[in-house]
């Protein structure tokens, strides 16, 4: 709103979605590919498949999986074979009751016009694609060319069902829609309620709305079974508290999803240290239906331990300017350091939780506060020169 106001340029807001502003840096081990990438899509590749017809049983799935180059070169190489091979029966109708050779004006041909093989393929395009230039036409002489003729209309009519349908669906795909859905660059830890949170930050740039959005959350992290069984990657659900209270959210301005942190968690025995020492990625995925189209759309990405930030929290994006509530977009990443405890959560609910945490600050001022005693102190002492 406020681009649209001339306030902020959008080019400005655009790089500002991708910025890292004033995170502070971790220097941590090389770890392994992630699961999910930033931008949602899955680091996982398929090998030694054996069975490669099972992909052929769905034939239209696996041509609106298949890249933009391939589909527009099936699409254009279906038309052409098949215009191709009717102009070969067309030919061959022709060849064998004669037309190809000069008649007198008594005979009748089975197709009017056709003394070549281009002039074959010229009626085939007419017949399959219904121009009718009028030259050319079906005789009631040959029942072999009726009857390919209806054929070729029914041939006709799937391909244009199927190629059309799916350029329709790979036009209309709802990954689309997800690249309007924004996910802040890095997540937080901090207290929040009383409660240590783990806290992301999502947006929709649209103003068509996502209709029953949800958000779930996933850790994947190596684990071991008591068995012995070692996991490379365990998928682990964790529970959110959804900032409007019930399972779905109202995403017309961003919202901060948040996930306290209890003994049901699988964050909850990690210090800031564990965090960044353990391969932990923590899968964010939205999914809701798009208001304008009616299709079911899904949005994703990950962050590592390294993209978790500890001891901070987002900044407001949401003000009111002339009766309307203004989103600054160029806010959407920022963070700012607030006080958290630099422990687990465990350790945390051991000594007491955040009342404990809150004695402990009184009893011991901050440096602060240290100094402006200190500096009151000294000029109750000093002695005015005036005096």
């Amino acid at each position: 709103m406020l681009s649209r106001k001339g306030l902020i340029p959008d080019d400005y807001l655009l790089t500002r979605l991708a910025e890292d502003v004033q995170q502070p840096k971790f220097t941590t081990k090389a770890r392994k590919a992630r699961f999910v990438a930033k931008n949602g899509t899955c680091n996982v590749a398929h090998t030694n498949i054996r069975e490669q017809g099972r992909f052929l049983q769905d034939v239209f799935t696996t041509l609106v999986d298949l890249k933009w180059l391939h589909t527009l070169i099936i699409f254009t190489m279906s038309f052409l074979c098949s215009w191709l091979l009717f102009a070969m029966a067309w030919w061959l109708i022709a060849f064998a009751h004669g037309d190809l050779d000069e008649k007198g004006d008594d005979f009748v041909p089975c197709v009017t016009d056709i003394n070549s093989f281009s002039s074959a393929f010229l009626f085939s395009i007419e017949v399959q694609v219904t121009i009718g230039f009028g030259g050319r036409m079906v005789t009631e002489e040959c029942l072999s060319a009726i009857v390919v003729l209806i054929i070729q209309n029914i041939v006709g009519l799937l391909i244009n069902a199927i190629m059309l349908g799916c350029i329709f669906m790979k036009t209309a795909q709802a990954n689309r829609r997800a690249e309007t859905l924004i996910f802040s660059k890095h997540a937080v830890i901090s207290i929040r309620n009383n409660k240590l949170c783990f806290m992301i930050r999502l947006g929709d740039l649209r103003k068509s709305m996502i209709i029953s959005a949800t958000v779930r959350m996933q850790v994947a992290m190596r684990s071991t079974t008591p068995e012995g069984e070692v996991i490379p990657l365990d998928q682990i659900d964790i529970h959110m508290d959804n900032p409007v209270g019930t399972n779905g959210i109202f995403l017309v301005a961003p919202l901060i999803i948040c996930h306290v942190i209890n003994k049901d968690s699988p964050l909850y025995d990690l210090s800031p240290g564990d965090l960044q020492n353990n391969d932990i990625e923590v899968i964010v995925v939205l999914e809701g239906v798009v208001e304008t189209t009616g299709i079911t759309t899904q949005a994703r990405t990950s962050y590592l331990s390294e993209e978790i930030l500890w001891g901070q929290r987002f900044v407001p994006t949401i003000s009111v300017e002339e009766g309307t509530y203004a989103v600054d977009y160029s806010k959407f990443g920022n963070t700012v350091r607030v006080p958290t405890p630099s422990c687990s959560a465990k350790k945390l609910d051991e000594n007491g939780g955040t009342a404990w945490l809150k004695l402990h600050d009184q009893a011991t001022p901050r440096p602060s506060v240290r100094k402006r005693r200190l500096s009151m102190r000294m000029r109750q002492h000093t002695i005015s020169p005036l005096a």
